[in-house]
């Protein structure tokens, strides 16, 4: 399991619900738990390591003690949402990428945990923040989507870098087509959702 990086196709594709917890969800969390604190990440969603499903793992501290404030969601849901507030985003599949983003300041999330049961929380200030990034990703939205014309600007090269580095991946054979992409994601989400 690795970190994709923009421009990836799956980065783009709406990922779909889960359907069954199981031990390899399970241990597909962990993973993504390690290589989200493995980063210096606060989040992760399952399509930023290219898996197509409706699962996310956060942790607002960044600190893998800090166990309290480790939470998973599984088919998360935003009920609603409340007030606005700009702060500065990155992004582990953006990396040194940082731009401010207006959101919601104040969510209520419906998921479930890994244990099956649903679960509803009100979540505000950086939690908040961090959930409706990740919550974005299943929808195939980039924090980069969602800034200002002159904010997108600032970073049109260091994206035009990340395109060139794909591209390059691609052609040494590292990222398969976008066909390929497309076929693996449609036999993953068969086989679990």
């Amino acid at each position: 399991m690795h970190i994709i990086k923009y421009p990836h196709p799956t980065l783009r594709h709406r990922s779909k619900p889960l359907r069954r917890i199981d031990g390899g969800l399970r241990k597909m969390v962990a993973e993504m738990l390690e290589l989200m604190y493995a980063n210096k990440g606060i989040g992760l969603a399952a399509n930023q390591v290219d898996l197509p499903y409706r699962l996310i793992v956060v942790n607002p501290s960044g600190d893998p003690a800090v166990k309290d404030e480790e939470h998973v969601f599984i088919n998360p849901e935003i009920l609603r949402s409340k007030g606005s507030a700009e702060d500065r985003e990155g992004c582990l599949s953006l990396p040194d990428i940082y731009a401010p983003v207006k959101r919601p300041e104040k969510i209520v999330l419906s998921a479930y945990d890994l244990s099956g049961r649903e679960v509803t929380w009100e979540i505000d200030g950086l939690y908040a923040r961090v959930v409706q990034h990740e919550c974005d990703h299943l929808d195939g939205v980039l924090f980069i989507d969602r800034l200002t014309p002159s904010n997108l600007l600032a970073i049109k090269q260091a994206l035009a870098d990340l395109e060139l580095e794909f591209s390059g991946n691609r052609q040494r054979g590292l990222i398969p087509d976008d066909v390929r992409i497309a076929a693996r994601l449609t036999e993953l989400e068969t086989a679990r959702t």
